[in-house]
């Protein structure tokens, strides 16, 4: 079966740290730029992009409201991408799905209805006190 299975969201203080990771099973990453949008809460089927990475991970690109906070990465051996967050923030919170496009401009995109090859399930990530 076909699909990208995030994990490790949950509930964080402000200021706090989360690693969320994204594993493809059914295809190999390899060709595809992967990337993170996130679902902030009472935005039904919107979403915002958040960060993008090329294939080869020559191309990176973070969202103005995360730069500097997350970073994003990947491993092709293991077929997983990651989103390291630090010092979140309570407007961080949100469901975050990673995709899986051949396109690396579609992490860039400002449309609020993006499409992409693939689609996680989602995770949830609350930065609350």
């Amino acid at each position: 079966q076909v699909q990208l299975v995030e994990s490790g969201g949950g509930l964080v203080q402000p200021g706090g740290s989360l690693r969320l990771s994204c594993v493809a099973a059914g295809f190999s990453l390899d060709d595809y730029a992967v990337g993170w949008f996130r679902q902030a809460p009472g935005k039904e089927r919107e979403r915002e992009a958040v960060s993008g990475l090329g294939s080869e991970s020559r191309r990176i690109w973070y969202s103005d409201s995360v730069k500097g906070r997350f970073t994003i990465s990947r491993d092709n051996a293991k077929n997983t991408a990651y989103l390291q967050m630090n010092t979140l923030k309570p407007e961080d919170t949100g469901v975050y799905y990673c995709a899986a496009d051949r396109e690396f401009l579609t992490f860039k995109t400002t449309d609020p209805y993006p499409e992409a090859d693939y689609w996680g399930q989602g995770t949830q990530v609350t930065v609350s006190s």
